[in-house]
């Protein structure tokens, strides 16, 4: 690896932080000392999966997955604030986990449901399993279960899956 390497792949991890993309396969395999990076579209996330590379089905954006669960989060919030008389935000007792309890639920039943939790459905996001079919109800009452628990939603693998979505045989999608 050369001298300018460090540099050159700095530069590419910031640009692909500011505009929320990758650094696409052909700018990774110029910089030194890289080599064997396929420049086709076999390295695009979902391609594994068979998931179609824009539109519906296709994978839903980081930013879509993170606006749906700040949603999700304040709407759980609000509703705890309703349900403890605003006691969520000062209390020293069980009612610190209202909001958890709120979101667990509210995510849990609108996905079994509808594949989509309030917030992913205002984003336009959903829940399938990988063959593409709907999730069963158990599978949303799990993947939630393990969301709130937090570690397995933010270890990613592949095709931007958490290992929640890789242990459940899900994939988070866009619907629109």
């Amino acid at each position: 690896m050369g001298a300018g390497a460090p540099v050159a792949l700095a530069r590419s991890l910031r640009a692909a932080l500011l505009t929320g993309r990758g650094t696409p396969a052909d700018e990774r395999a110029s910089l030194p000392g890289v080599t064997d990076v396929p420049t086709d579209e076999s390295d695009r996330p979902g391609v594994g999966l068979g998931l179609p590379a824009a539109g519906p089905g296709s994978l839903a954006s980081w930013t879509q997955r993170i606006t749906a669960l700040v949603l999700d989060w304040a709407i759980a919030t609000a509703f705890a604030m309703v349900l403890t008389w605003g006691a969520v935000l000062s209390g020293t007792g069980p009612e610190r986990f209202a909001t958890m309890g709120v979101f667990f639920v509210e995510k849990a039943v609108l996905t079994a449901l509808t594949g989509s939790s309030l917030g992913q459905l205002i984003v336009g996001i959903g829940v399938v399993r990988v063959e593409g079919d709907a999730i069963p109800w158990w599978v949303a009452v799990v993947r939630t279960a393990l969301i709130c628990v937090v570690l397995p939603a933010v270890v990613i693998g592949a095709d931007r899956r958490s290992l929640n979505d890789m242990l459940l045989r899900t994939v988070v999608v866009r619907r629109r």
